[in-house]
């Protein structure tokens, strides 16, 4: 009788990531890029660390010469979501020659951007329960600090001046979650311009902060 399936010398198993293309970025970037693609792709727990250094063009013996596996890919990811904003956040703080309302619209702006404007849904990774982990401190650190200038800048404005303590942290908490939960309202449309959208998003932030 005649063999079906695979032929002679072949091997059976799952199929392999597809290698990205040549993209001219550091071994490092690379990774992260893979990463991100898998992981808001797949899934994180569904990504395997293999997978994802096949889907950067080197083997997974290789990839651990510049990461220790996949939460530090993750945790690297979630900061690259919150730093820029935390960077920009500090300037707006500073800068006191611009109208405390015209700063916070300029925040809300500026964090919706960053968390929509690229190839992959990376905010939508801030749901994953692994992120409550002890091994991303580092990123609700930074999370934590951003949410705080965001609350100094509501705490500025002529209504934030005239707020209790516990309404200030409710409104905090409100226009942060707006902010943060923008993710999904454009994975849902993903077509929309993403300028427009932060701009909407930002008038209706100052809104509930009572601007």
């Amino acid at each position: 009788m005649g063999t079906t399936g695979a032929g002679p010398g072949r091997r059976v198993g799952r199929p392999r990531a597809a290698q990205r293309p040549d993209s001219g970025l550091e071994p490092r970037e690379e990774l992260l890029a893979a990463a991100a693609e898998l992981f808001t792709t797949l899934g994180y727990a569904a990504t395997s660390t293999r997978a994802v250094a096949e889907r950067a063009g080197m083997r997974q013996a290789s990839m651990y010469h510049y990461v220790s596996g996949k939460e530090e890919l993750l945790a690297q990811l979630l900061e690259s979501t919150v730093t820029p904003s935390l960077a920009y956040a500090r300037e707006l703080l500073a800068d006191d020659t611009v109208p405390v309302e015209d700063r916070l619209w300029e925040l809300c702006r500026a964090d919706v951007e960053v968390l929509c404007d690229g190839p992959h849904d990376l905010g939508g990774l801030y749901l994953l329960p692994e992120v409550r982990a002890e091994r991303f401190a580092g990123f609700h650190a930074v999370r934590a600090e951003l949410k705080d200038a965001y609350r100094q800048l509501i705490a500025a404005t002529a209504v934030g001046g005239t707020l209790a303590k516990g309404e200030l942290d409710l409104r905090t908490d409100l226009v942060f979650g707006l902010i943060e939960g923008v993710i999904l309202v454009h994975r849902s449309d993903p077509e929309r311009p993403v300028s427009v959208f932060a701009e909407a998003t930002a008038d209706a932030a100052l809104r509930i902060a009572g601007v």
